[in-house]
């Protein structure tokens, strides 16, 4: 006797954009789901690998990258069991308790019914869990079966797939005209072909909006879908006239939502809104009313065709809430009024194609990802000047002969404004103003174990103080994001969601680990005074959020007397802790503790050490590319985690080494643990995992890229892991 089909099928599909897709079905499969499956019709690697790690509870259907939609629930639904179908998106999420209200809903309704409504709620990146509009109809409609004809409000539902199960035999039977990437005419055909509808007036859809600015833009040919959309319908709808009317006020609707909110070129706007008259003159229902007020007025004019009428009633719109807007914010730019005078001349002036601006860590000098791309491109494109942004204070360290320009000079403004290029490894300031023709490099500083961007916001330690919206607006100038591998392609995609490219071309500053040879080694150790023989220990302890200051983390005058004269410790505190001295020491007087926290290039210290202690610092990614030991000290882990948050467990993915307390990480250096086989091993998964881009070429692809215009095809490509040859270890150079 074959087993009784389940009530109800969840089809996830989709790719895992923003890496949304594990939450969801984290959700999914915390709880138990009687009368449910689960089919994930994961698109691309990125989504396959988060669906699974749910195996063999939940069926996968693995898909090619850029499947689309469409495609996605059917091949869900071919493989879907369950009487009923609910498709959800894998951006978005589940209410706890909704697929077993649905199920236990649909159970109950007898043949007729074809569709299931329901209630959701809508996040977005700045918030959670907000109400939709649809509660009061889908409870106004109560729960008995309808006929749409009784109850034309609940086509005014938000059209989106996930707010209705559909039973799977009348999915079968209409599939042909339900199959379309066009979820809104999907979501508004089921409507218009069903028998019956039923009502649930409970979220069981949590509807994520994704940043429009992280969307790929609409072509302007591509806006008159909305129109296109609205005939099909209408089309379905016709000899039943309350479902005809209904349809031709949301085509007029969103016809007119659709103009206002876009940014087409005249032309395309002209053709678009003569096309939407002409099909709001098509369709218009026999005494069809308009209703009172301003909207009436805008109907009527689409409906005449008054281009020029309606353009000018726009203006008059717009003019009004600047008046008012301007009398809000006059005051708060009186002070920024004489710095944008100089800044707008210039912005006035033509791009200068050979001028690029670079910057890192908040214009603290020529360094990181910023250093090394500067250094080759002037090797591959000297015609193109570059000048570095440093404040006052650093601006006597620089190399002999930078141009440089401090921040808030006139000329700071100037080469801002004229720039070809803009390079940073954080953002420029909140004034800087995206010409059309200018690009925007981000570099980034490390590959991210705590959550950066829009992750922190669930975190009150690491948002303190930020203005999320703000950074977003910085975010959305970027038009490259260079990446060292896809653990931070991934993570910067949820974390900073924007159009920008991502390069994963591997981090430049990393491009010595594998260029320098046993004399850049051998010099780096004598200018830190390193004795041959002498192992070196490069401490490097990252900042938290959750403390108020500094606060030294180990008594590294015990460290350093318990490993013995022949260890060396180089110590170098967060840049967040300028100033945060070491306290003088007998081991420090005599050369076994040494304060590098102000020693540029870092990358010359992590050539200089035998080995790398630090807890949660960015640097371990960076140091790994040298296939040295590494050992953790992780003696807060849990209060980090809880507070910062993290993207995996470092404890269980760890490059070598864990230890909890000083007492562990002493026995771990005195002894051979640090470097046996074990460690070995745990280096050798985590360089594959997140050295994957760094094989000494990054900062040439980066720069016949960006600067010289390469096609992607054409770069360098990246060298296996296994052929690259890291610098050699002081031991072998000594």
């Amino acid at each position: 006797m074959s087993p009784e089909p389940p009530v109800l099928s969840v089809v996830v599909h989709g790719d895992n954009v923003q890496d949304h897709l594990p939450a969801l079905l984290g959700s999914l499969d915390a709880h138990p789901l009687p009368g449910t499956e689960v089919i994930v019709a994961a698109v691309g690697d990125w989504a396959r690998e988060a669906a699974e790690e749910h195996a063999p509870a939940f069926t996968v259907l693995p898909l090619p990258e850029g499947t689309g939609d469409a495609a996605a629930r059917a091949a869900g639904a071919a493989r879907a069991t369950g009487r009923w179908l609910h498709f959800v998106h894998a951006k978005d999420g589940l209410p706890p308790g909704g697929p077993h209200a649905v199920a236990e809903r649909a159970a109950g309704l007898p043949d007729p019914v074809d569709v299931l409504l329901f209630d959701h709620v809508h996040s977005t990146w700045r918030a959670t869990g907000l109400p939709s509009p649809d509660g009061p109809r889908l409870a106004r409609a109560g729960r008995a079966a309808l006929t749409l004809d009784t109850c034309v409000p609940l086509l005014a539902l938000s059209p989106l797939l996930g707010n209705r199960a559909v039973r799977a035999a009348f999915w079968r039977a209409h599939e042909e005209v339900l199959t379309t990437d066009d979820e809104e005419f999907a979501a508004q055909a089921a409507l218009l072909l069903a028998d019956r509808v039923a009502c649930l007036p409970h979220p069981a859809l949590e509807d994520r909006g994704l940043r429009p600015e992280s969307l790929p833009g609409v072509p302007p040919g591509r806006h008159g879908a909305v129109i296109d959309r609205y005939e099909r319908l209408l089309g379905l709808a016709a000899g039943r006239p309350a479902v005809h009317g209904a349809v031709y006020d949301l085509m007029l609707r969103d016809c007119l939502r659709t103009f206002a909110r876009s940014t087409m070129p005249e032309r395309a706007a002209r053709e678009f809104f003569r096309r939407a008259s002409a099909a709001a003159l098509r369709h218009r229902p026999e005494g069809h009313t308009h209703p009172a007020g301003f909207e009436g007025v805008r109907r009527s004019l689409l409906e005449e065709g008054a281009y020029t009428r309606y353009r000018a009633l726009q203006s008059a719109n717009r003019a009004r809430r600047e008046v008012r807007s301007a009398l809000r914010t006059g005051r708060r730019h009186a002070v920024a009024r004489l710095r944008d005078q100089g800044y707008r001349r210039a912005l006035a002036r033509p791009v200068d194609p050979r001028l690029a601006v670079f910057s890192a860590y908040w214009a603290r000098g020529v360094a990181c990802n910023p250093a090394a791309v500067a250094a080759k491109l002037a090797e591959l494109a000297p015609h193109i000047h570059p000048v570095w942004t440093v404040s006052a204070d650093n601006a006597a360290l620089l190399p002999p002969g930078t141009d440089h320009v401090v921040p808030g000079t006139p000329r700071y403004w100037q080469v801002l404004a004229r720039a070809r290029y803009l390079v940073n490894n954080v953002n420029f300031p909140d004034a800087v103003v995206k010409r059309p023709d200018a690009i925007h490099l981000q570099t980034h500083h490390g590959t991210p174990l705590k959550r950066m961007g829009l992750d922190q916001m669930p975190y009150p330690a690491a948002a303190r103080g930020l203005d999320f919206a703000a950074l977003m607006e910085r975010v959305d100038k970027w038009d490259y994001s260079v990446s060292a591998n896809s653990h931070s392609t991934r993570m910067w995609q949820r974390a900073y969601p924007s159009r920008w490219t991502t390069l994963d071309h591997g981090y430049p500053r990393n491009d010595v680990f594998h260029t320098a040879g046993a004399d850049e080694v051998r010099a780096a150790r004598e200018r830190l005074g390193i004795a041959p023989g002498h192992r070196a220990v490069l401490y490097a302890p990252t900042h938290r959020d959750y403390e108020a200051g500094w606060t030294p983390r180990l008594d590294l005058a015990a460290l350093a007397d318990r490993l013995g004269e022949g260890t060396v410790l180089l110590v170098r505190a967060h840049y967040f802790h300028d100033g945060a001295a070491f306290p003088p020491t007998g081991p420090r007087r005599t050369g076994r503790v040494i304060d590098v926290s102000s020693y540029d290039p870092v990358e010359e210290l992590c050539l200089a050490a035998d080995a790398l202690v630090t807890d949660y610092s960015s640097i371990m990614f960076d140091y790994a590319n040298l296939d040295r030991p590494i050992v953790i000290h992780a003696d807060d882990w849990e209060t980090y985690r809880t507070t910062r948050g993290v993207y995996f467990d470092l404890m269980a993915e760890a490059p070598g080494p864990v230890a909890r307390t000083q007492e562990e990480l002493t026995e771990l250096l005195a002894g051979d643990a640090w470097r046996d086989e074990r460690a070995e091993k745990r280096r050798a998964a985590f360089r594959r995992r997140f050295c994957e881009f760094d094989d000494g070429h990054a900062a040439e692809r980066v720069v016949r890229r960006v600067f010289l215009g390469e096609d992607e095809a054409s770069l360098p490509p990246v060298v296996p892991l296994a052929d690259r040859t890291p610098a050699p270890r002081p031991e072998e150079v000594a």
